[in-house]
């Protein structure tokens, strides 16, 4: 028995109802997930708002995927990686790259393994990241912005995959294609 509610726009509490309406025009559809943190409106429109800060910052489209993806292995939610497995697939990302995030190792570009391992870092180390892996990263190309940037981008989706996991948030329909087990 869940004690959260899958709510749909007209049964949402009202501060939730147009910010769900927000994200259905935006998609075509209202993930199972957006219904289910509607339960409480200010974490929909914090993980949103969040959310657009992140997708703001100078990271690229990919660079960004590599970070959420990270945060969603990390934290079990079957969810976000199968939503940004299908997001890296429409940014045509190669197989090896997706395969090596949903598997939490190596990646094949060194850049983006750099990355991959200071996301890791900031998760491991809760912030308090060594200098040798924040030098790693600034020597793979990357800026110290983009430090601060893996910060919001491991803040937002924490905030997701918690959630997600809190209500059992079920894999909607589009992304069955995409779904993913933990390795045990």
């Amino acid at each position: 028995m869940s004690h959260f509610t899958a709510y749909e726009i007209d049964t949402a509490p009202d501060a939730a109802r147009p910010v769900m309406a927000g994200v259905r025009r935006a998609l075509g559809h209202l993930p199972a997930a957006v219904g289910l943190m509607a339960g409480s409106p200010e974490l929909l429109k914090g993980f949103l708002a969040a959310n657009a800060a992140f997708e703001a910052t100078d990271l690229d489209p990919v660079a960004r995927e590599v970070v959420v993806l990270t945060v969603a292995t990390r934290n079990g939610c079957h969810l976000c990686v199968a939503m940004h497995t299908a997001t890296l697939t429409r940014h045509d990302a190669a197989p090896e790259l997706v395969e090596a995030l949903r598997d939490g190792t190596t990646l094949p570009e060194p850049r983006l393994e750099a990355l991959r391992r200071f996301t890791v870092a900031v998760l491991d180390h809760r912030g308090a990241v060594a200098d040798a892996e924040l030098d790693a990263l600034l020597a793979a190309g990357w800026q110290p912005r983009h430090a601060l940037d893996v910060v919001l981008g491991v803040g937002t989706y924490t905030i997701s995959t918690f959630a997600n996991r809190l209500t059992a948030a079920p894999l909607d329909e589009p992304l069955q294609e995409y779904a993913w087990t933990p390795a045990a």
